[in-house]
C-alpha cells in the first residue's frame, strides 16, 4: 500500500507504485499455464507502462485495443500484433487499418454479424487492402429468470460461428485467424463484495454453474469449425478475474488481462486471487469547512458501469477516511471525514480508483514511485494528446 509521497510532487497526481506493478506482472505471469497473454490497453492506457508490461516477461504477447483509432495510434508507436475487442463501423479507421494490414502490419478486427462482414469485405476492395478478422462468441449463461453476463456478441453456438466463418471464406480480402469470447461474469463480478454476504453466495454458485458450461461451450465451437476445415490461429478468452479458470481450458491459446497490472478497488473482491495496488491518485486537501472535514481539490473519478458505491473512489492514506454519503467524489472537490486524523491544508489524501485504465483519462502523466521517491514519470494517453471514443 502506498502510504508516503514525495513532498515536492504537484498535487492532484496520478501515482504508480512500479514495485507493485512488477510483481503484478510476475504473479500474472506465472499464472499463465503455458498461454500466452494479450494486454488489454483499456485497463493501462499509457505507451510508456505497456511497454514495461511486454518487456517484463515473454509470456506478453499482442495488445487487445478498445478503439480502432488506438489500435492504429500503436501500430504508429511501433506495437504490432493488435487485436480490435470490439466491432466498429469507422470508415476512416476501416480504410487505414485494411492497407496497414496489406503493408504487414497486423491489426485483427473483431465481428460478430454478417453485415460486418460484408462492410470489411466491401472496404477492403474498395482500398485493395486486408482484414484479419476474429470471430466474438457470447459467453453469458442463461439461468431462470437471469442472464448472467453482459451483452454482447449474438453468436451463441457452434451454428452461428460456422455461417459467419462460411462467409468470411468466400472473400479473397479477409482472413479468419480465431474466435473471442469474454466471459465477463465470471472475469468482472467480485464474489467476496463487503456487506453482500448473501449476494457473493450466489454469485458463487453462478460462476461455479457458468464455469463449465463456457468451458463446454467454447470446447464445440472449436471443435466444428476446425472439422469444417478453420485452422484457428488464437483461440482468445478471460479476463483477469478468470484467468485461473480460462487458461484450465484445452483449446484456448491466449487469456486477455488488463484490470490486474494496477489491481484497481474493484479486485479486492474476488475470492480466488489477489494482486498488490499499484495505481493511485492524491489530491491535495484546500479547505477544512468543519471539525473533522478536509475538502480536497478534485476527485470525481467515477467508473463506468452500473452506479454504485462500488464505482466511486476510495481514500486509503490517511487510513480511516470516509466519503460524504450525500455529496461523495466531485468534479471540482471531494470532501473526506476523518475521526481521528487531523490534517493540515496541503496535506495529501491518497486514492484508489475503482476500476482500472479509466482513470488515466483524467491526468496527463503517471509519477512513478519506488521506495518513496519519484523515479520517473510515464505520459498518458491524455498526455500523449490523444483520446480514444
Amino acid at each position: 500500500m502506498l502510504t508516503k509521497i514525495p513532498k515536492d510532487i504537484s498535487l492532484p497526481a496520478l501515482l504508480l507504485d512500479v514495485q507493485a506493478l512488477d510483481s503484478n506482472c510476475q504473479k500474472i505471469a506465472s499464472q499463465a499455464k503455458g498461454k500466452s497473454i494479450r494486454i488489454a490497453t483499456k485497463s493501462v492506457r499509457s505507451i510508456p507502462v505497456l511497454k514495461r508490461l511486454l518487456a517484463s516477461n515473454p509470456i506478453f504477447q499482442g495488445l487487445m485495443c478498445y478503439s480502432p483509432h488506438e489500435a492504429i495510434f500503436l501500430i504508429k508507436q511501433g506495437f504490432d500484433n493488435l487485436l480490435l475487442g470490439y466491432p466498429c463501423w469507422d470508415r476512416d479507421a476501416l480504410n487505414q487499418i485494411s492497407i496497414l494490414n496489406q503493408s504487414g502490419k497486423r491489426i485483427i478486427c473483431m465481428i460478430d454479424a454478417i453485415e460486418h462482414v460484408d462492410y470489411l469485405d466491401k472496404i477492403a476492395n474498395e482500398t485493395n487492402g486486408l482484414f484479419y478478422l476474429c470471430i466474438d462468441i457470447d459467453m453469458s449463461t442463461s439461468f431462470p429468470g437471469i442472464h448472467f453476463g453482459v451483452r454482447r456478441s449474438p453468436i451463441k453456438d457452434a451454428e452461428g460461428a460456422v455461417k459467419i466463418a462460411r462467409k468470411i471464406k468466400k472473400s479473397s480480402k479477409l482472413r479468419l485467424l480465431g474466435i473471442m469470447g469474454y466471459e465477463a461474469q465470471i472475469a468482472g463480478v467480485g464474489d467476496k463484495v463487503p456487506a453482500q454476504f448473501f449476494k457473493n453466495r450466489i454469485v458463487n454458485y453462478l460462476k461455479k454453474k457458468s464455469i463449465i458450461e463456457v468451458k463446454e461451450r467454447r470446447k464445440n465451437i472449436v471443435q466444428e469449425l476446425n472439422n469444417e476445415g478453420f485452422s484457428l490461429e488464437l483461440v482468445n478468452g478471460g479476463g483477469t478475474g478468470s484467468m485461473h479458470t480460462t487458461t484450465e481450458e484445452d483449446v484456448v491459446t491466449e487469456v486477455t488481462v488488463g484490470s490486474g497490472f494496477y489491481s484497481p478497488l474493484l479486485f479486492d473482491y474476488y475470492h480466488d486471487f489477489q494482486y498488490n495496488p499499484a495505481l493511485y491518485f492524491a489530491l491535495p486537501v484546500v479547505r477544512k469547512p468543519a471539525p473533522n472535514m478536509y475538502t480536497c481539490l478534485g476527485g470525481g473519478y467515477v467508473s463506468s458501469g452500473p452506479s454504485g458505491k462500488d464505482k466511486t473512489p476510495k481514500p486509503v492514506f490517511p487510513l480511516g477516511g470516509e466519503l460524504l454519503p450525500l455529496e461523495g467524489a466531485g468534479e471540482v472537490q471531494t470532501p473526506v471525514y476523518y475521526e481521528n486524523e487531523k490534517l493540515e491544508i496541503g496535506d495529501p489524501i491518497i486514492f484508489r480508483a475503482a476500476k482500472a485504465g479509466e482513470i488515466c483519462e483524467r491526468f496527463n502523466e503517471i509519477i512513478c514511485i519506488e521506495h518513496e521517491r519519484a523515479v520517473d514519470q510515464y505520459k498518458t494517453y491524455r498526455g500523449e494528446g490523444v483520446s480514444f471514443l
